[in-house]
């Protein structure tokens, strides 16, 4: 009987991430990650301007600042442990997988917890709904049924009124869309404005195109609400009526606090004879307008 030789590669396939290049496109907190709370001051209303003023002396006023504060979350790993006989035995590197993965991961976390906190920063007469003559299956979870009008360009073209009536500058606009919604605008789209869009990419920087002003970005998941407009968080249980939704924003409007990745290891332990590994992030973030002006989201409406 012929003995067939095995083979084992030195490599282990790995696991894929989404793509959080959104989170740049921001005001960096990030040196006061250390800190418990942030505080963003607010200017407040300008001065009155009267033309031929004929009241003198002008009656003094002062002006009332606001401010919005927002506190830090420290995101931490479960504990991982690695047997001895995995670093001795096996013909890939399972260490260096198990650390590059459990960093990921909770970098990960903390980007969709940076969505969730801008998401919940945006005012209640900002939640646009999509008004596509297309329909989709519902997509954010399992639970989700029933059908929703998909996104199409006239949604895009909404968004930028509402920006251009709050006198948000015209250049760091910026749209993320997820898998599914990303689909529904380029289908939408005609052949003229596929050509435009996609000359206007810049992939390197995460743009996918350029659509009324917005620099256009993709991920797999973005946000999702509830039947009463609010933000799910995405470890919430789902709904049947959940809704996706997208987020549009200025640059210069939400802020992130991103702290470094700290390792905690206990190599050689002698009760698990192995190593143990776990990780810590200090992460924030928050909507930086007081009037909510250059935040919005795009929800997917339900189809009655």
């Amino acid at each position: 009987m012929a003995l067939n030789k095995e083979v084992w590669l030195n490599s282990i396939v790995e696991n894929f991430y989404p793509d959080n290049s959104f989170a740049v496109k921001s005001v960096d907190d990030s040196t006061f990650v250390s800190n418990r709370k942030v505080h963003i001051p607010n200017a407040g209303a300008a001065s009155k301007v009267v033309r031929n003023r004929t009241q003198k002396p002008a009656s003094v006023s002062q002006r009332t600042d606001n401010e919005l504060t927002y506190e830090m979350d420290e995101l931490t790993t479960d504990p991982i442990y690695i047997p001895n006989i995995d670093t001795v035995e096996l013909s890939y590197d399972k260490r260096n997988s198990v650390l590059a993965n459990d960093r990921a991961q909770l970098q990960e976390a903390a980007h969709v917890n940076l969505l969730n906190r801008w998401g919940n920063g945006v005012k209640a007469d900002h939640i646009l709904l999509t008004t596509g003559t297309t329909q989709r299956d519902a997509h954010t979870s399992s639970t989700a049924t029933g059908k929703r009008k998909s996104i199409c360009k006239a949604d895009v073209l909404k968004l930028m009124t509402a920006f251009d009536k709050d006198d948000v500058p015209a250049t760091g606009r910026f749209l993320l869309l997820d898998a599914h919604m990303y689909a529904d605008l380029l289908a939408d789209l005609s052949e003229s404005d596929k050509w435009m869009f996609q000359n206007s990419a810049n992939v390197q920087k995460g743009i996918l195109g350029n659509l009324y002003g917005f620099d256009i970005m993709k991920r797999s998941r973005v946000l999702r609400l509830d039947a009463s407009k609010k933000v799910l968080d995405w470890s919430a249980e789902g709904a049947a009526t959940e809704l996706a939704a997208a987020l549009a924003w200025h640059e210069k409007s939400v802020s992130r606090a991103m702290g470094e990745v700290k390792m905690f290891d206990s190599t050689d332990n002698p009760l698990y004879y192995g190593d143990i590994y776990s990780f810590l992030m200090r992460t924030g973030g928050a909507a930086r307008r007081y009037d909510g002006k250059g935040l919005f989201l795009l929800g997917e409406a339900t189809v009655s």
